[in-house]
């Protein structure tokens, strides 16, 4: 969820859903403080692989509603935030924002993939799937880490 909260600033600071990529870089370094300018830029590429951002010309969208996150005051984002995450991780964040808690996700994820004998990716994509939660890219993904 962090991540989506820092994508979120610079849209909520602006009150638009689109701004250039420029506007976006300064408003997370210069404006907030939170990243330096490469370490911004290296943010629009993880939240556009998790699909929180696309682009379109020389702009960034948001493909959510950024005006419904919640900015807590003290927030500052986590370097880690420019990590790509894994597609276990993924799925778990899917997961848990449809409201099961991390601990029992991991939990029962664990014991699908013991019972089914299959990678922890996959036993993630089942399980979310099994609660309707929609997993097609990381299912794509999951597939395509197998026949690598």
């Amino acid at each position: 969820m962090s991540l989506r909260i820092a994508v979120a600033a610079p849209f909520q600071q602006k009150g638009r859903e689109r701004m250039r990529e420029s506007e976006f870089v300064v408003s997370l370094s210069l404006d907030r403080d939170w990243f330096s300018p490469d370490q911004a830029k290296r943010l629009v590429d993880v939240a556009s692989g998790q699909g929180l951002l696309s682009h379109e010309d020389d702009e960034l969208i948001a493909e959510f509603d950024p005006a419904s996150v919640e900015i807590p005051d003290e927030f500052v984002p986590d370097e880690s935030l420019l990590q790509e995450q894994s597609t276990f991780e993924k799925v778990l964040d899917k997961v848990v924002a449809h409201g099961t808690t991390k601990q029992t996700a991991v939990a029962e994820i664990n014991e699908l993939q013991a019972e089914a004998a299959v990678s922890v990716e996959a036993a993630a994509v089942v399980y979310a799937r099994r609660k309707g939660i929609d997993v097609s890219d990381e299912a794509r993904e999951a597939l395509a880490d197998l026949k690598a």
